[in-house]
């Protein structure tokens, strides 16, 4: 059956858009920043046919969507990502896959490295050894060429890459090297860790022993450490198998952090056990003394894109800013809450990846009748002083992820801009928003207006121009 109207994640913002355009000289509310020069863009999830089945945000084919600022002017461009997948549905004229979540078709052609479901390169982006890649994190990555989007075709780091490629994979600001994983759900093993060197050689992967398949969207780093979540949102090929959805959050399991040194192996980790929970993403990770600090969008349970749960809480479903630390030395854990606002899809200063940072920035969960991941401001906080700032978009409103641009020459860490895309219900137009990043509470900086609708996504990127050039 073919669904078109049932899904929230199919109307208003979330519909997807089918034209690819390029347009300059796009009209400026404010003055762009003379020294912001580069490329923002964003992936996100974008059906070209009609979906099967029961379709969820996380499914749909990847298109990003880019604005490039040069000189206080700006110019639009979005395109697919053409994977293997889309030219094969492209070719049919309909979908031929059913989301992640749904049992797979085992007769349809293999469309990536590593298992029968749809490649889409919908979530995220990484610069990294000079190329953009697109990420989706069941399979291997797409390279993009710069500023143009074209699809230039899958990568696997001349054959070496051996698993899948997270959709969050880390680069030290201070090394320049990559750590990424991957994870399976039908078959071991079930976790597997990779380094990449900066100039973009695969040097090293290896295996991480864990007893089941569970979704493991995010990790952290440390200047020395890496960090993987077992968390209980268990994967289950016998229950899709079954038409009962494929990921179940287990609430009376307990969850475990894995904690080994970055060039280290499966002999080298510790495991650390901490009160049941889910965390799509990490803030980010340090060292202080014995002990691992992370700070994280974390839940007590979640219900979210109708994922079912033995979690009876529903007004605790939704992600708030915590921190946790592991004593290296003691083995034990400690969780504080840091916030009762819910938000999710953070950023920070890339330079302070793996340091003690002072500033995060979340996008605020919008409250009400509305499909999860549902964001109506921002916010940034003070680890210092224990405070917070609030951005609200205002009514009808909405947003997610902003991307924080450090400044040239900057030797504050929050001196510089937060850019994200806004959508506006009340006149069904999309904006680029830029906001200065060390306060905000003062009017925003510039509004870029796109010339058409840019559908809620995942996660951005900016690439300055020395890069793109």
């Amino acid at each position: 059956m073919v669904t078109t109207t049932v899904s929230p994640y199919l109307q208003e913002n979330f519909a997807p858009v089918q034209k690819e355009i390029a347009t300059h000289e796009l009209v400026v509310i404010g003055e762009l920043p003379a020294d912001l020069s580069g490329m923002f863009v964003r992936n996100g999830p974008n059906p070209k046919f009609a979906p099967i089945g029961n379709h969820q945000w996380f499914d749909g084919d990847g298109m990003l969507h880019g604005v490039q600022i040069d000189n206080g002017k700006a110019s639009y461009r979005n395109r697919y990502v053409q994977t293997r997948a889309l030219k094969m549905e492209v070719k049919a004229g309909r979908s031929l896959w059913k989301g992640p979540t749904e049992p797979p078709n085992f007769d349809l052609p293999d469309n990536n490295l590593f298992g029968p479901f749809k490649n889409t390169a919908n979530t995220a982006l990484v610069w990294h050894g000079g190329r953009l890649l697109a990420l989706w994190e069941g399979a291997e990555p797409y390279e993009i060429a710069v500023p143009n989007l074209e699809t230039v075709g899958p990568y696997n780091y001349q054959g070496k890459l051996a698993s899948r490629f997270t959709a969050h994979p880390k680069i030290d600001p201070e090394t320049g090297e990559m750590m990424f994983y991957g994870y399976a759900v039908t078959s071991e093993p079930y976790l597997q860790y990779s380094v990449v060197s900066p100039q973009g050689e695969l040097t090293k992967t290896v295996t991480i022993d864990i007893p089941a398949p569970v979704m493991m969207h995010d990790f952290a780093i440390t200047e020395n450490y890496t960090i993987f979540m077992y968390l209980p949102l268990t994967f289950s090929m016998e229950r899709i198998m079954r038409g009962e959805s494929a990921y179940l959050f287990e609430s009376d399991v307990a969850s475990r952090f894995g904690i080994l040194t970055r060039h280290g192996d499966n002999s080298d980790i510790r495991w650390f056990e901490a009160l049941s929970c889910y965390i799509f993403h990490t803030v980010n990770a340090y060292e202080v003394g014995e002990e691992i600090v992370l700070i994280a969008s974390r839940m007590s349970g979640t219900t979210c894109l109708d994922i079912p749960t033995k979690f009876k809480d529903s007004n605790d479903d939704r992600p708030r800013l915590y921190r946790l630390r592991f004593n290296l030395r003691t083995g034990a854990v400690r969780e504080e809450a840091l916030d009762d606002v819910a938000s999710d899809f953070p950023s920070l200063n890339p330079q302070r990846l793996g340091r003690q940072c002072r500033y995060a920035y979340t996008a605020k969960m919008a409250t009400g009748q509305r499909p999860a991941f549902s964001f109506d401001g921002l916010l940034k906080y003070d680890f210092i002083n224990n405070s917070s700032q609030v951005y609200e978009l205002g009514g009808g409103r909405y947003g997610g992820e902003a991307v924080f641009v450090t400044r040239p020459n900057s030797n504050a860490e929050d001196d510089g801009w937060l850019i994200t895309f806004v959508y506006d219900s009340t006149i069904q137009a999309s904006e680029l928003l830029v906001l200065n990043a060390q306060d905000l509470t003062a009017e925003p900086i510039a509004r870029v207006l796109i010339p058409q609708r840019v559908p809620y996504g995942f996660h951005g990127i900016w690439i300055p121009e020395a890069s793109l050039s």
